[in-house]
């Protein structure tokens, strides 16, 4: 995905990703995806997807602090 934040075009095809949870299956309206990236400089973003019905039921990505990513990835290992 593609998106301009600040004037500025993030990529994820360019981008690592660290993690991806998914919850339910393709086609499911409340089924989602969560993927968090890293770019080259370090910055954490959060790629959401999902369903009419979905917490996520439009395309995004937000980007995150260090200290959001780390527990955010904390929140899924417990």
């Amino acid at each position: 995905m593609k998106k301009i934040i600040c004037k500025i075009e993030y990529d994820t095809d360019t981008m690592t990703l660290v993690n991806k949870t998914v919850v339910g299956k393709f086609g499911d309206e409340d089924g989602y995806e969560e993927s968090l990236y890293q770019n080259a400089k370090g910055t954490y973003f959060l790629y959401t997807n999902g369903g009419a019905a979905s917490k996520y039921p439009k395309e995004d990505l937000k980007r995150m602090t260090a200290d959001k990513a780390k527990a955010y990835l904390a929140a899924l290992n417990k």
